[in-house]
């Protein structure tokens, strides 16, 4: 019976471990965020964004799509500046492992029995988006989001995971102050 009832529970946690993408916040507990209406793009900032000219394209579509759905105004005159920067980093797995009967008992690794020693290696890119909203008549950073997870190189599947990416990240913004 205590299995049945914490099924659901279990269930909740094993979707939300599915997110690919882990997003964090740090944002200026002295801002008042209900003030912030309308915003644009720090353009000096995003010219020196170090990544294609498509993918700047893609990341601030997904950044001007998620603040229009939360009922922004992009303005020439605006309350926030948004600005954005990524990094990168090449990943290398490397697992090693007997399909033999050798592993693990007498001696150590014996060639002639079943299967041997087997080695994948798998590379992959991890990457970081970092989202920063900026006071336009202060000047001053009042929120940043950072979203990190593993970046695709297929075309089809980038736009929909930088679309991920931001997606995740600005979850969280306005933040919930309590």
């Amino acid at each position: 019976m205590k299995i049945i009832r914490c099924l659901p529970i279990l269930l909740v946690f094993i979707l939300a471990s599915c997110s690919s993408v882990s997003v964090y916040n740090d944002f200026d507990k002295n801002a008042d965020f209900t003030q912030y209406k309308t915003f644009a793009f720090y353009k000096a900032g995003v010219d020196k964004v170090e990544i294609s000219d498509l993918d700047k394209k893609r990341v601030l579509k997904a950044i001007e799509a998620q603040m229009l759905a939360k009922g922004f105004t992009k303005s020439e005159n605006p309350d926030i500046l948004i600005n954005f920067f990524t990094k990168s980093r090449e990943q290398v797995d490397v697992n090693s492992f007997n399909s033999g009967w050798g592993y693990g008992w007498g001696f150590g690794w014996n060639p002639y029995m079943w299967g041997g020693n087997r080695t994948s290696v798998r590379t992959s890119t991890n990457g970081t988006l970092f989202i920063d909203m900026i006071d336009a008549k202060k000047k001053e950073m009042i929120w940043q989001g950072e979203g990190q997870g593993e970046i695709f190189r297929n075309q089809d599947k980038k736009e929909e995971r930088i679309q991920e990416f931001v997606t995740q990240i600005l979850k969280q913004y306005p933040p919930q102050i309590k």
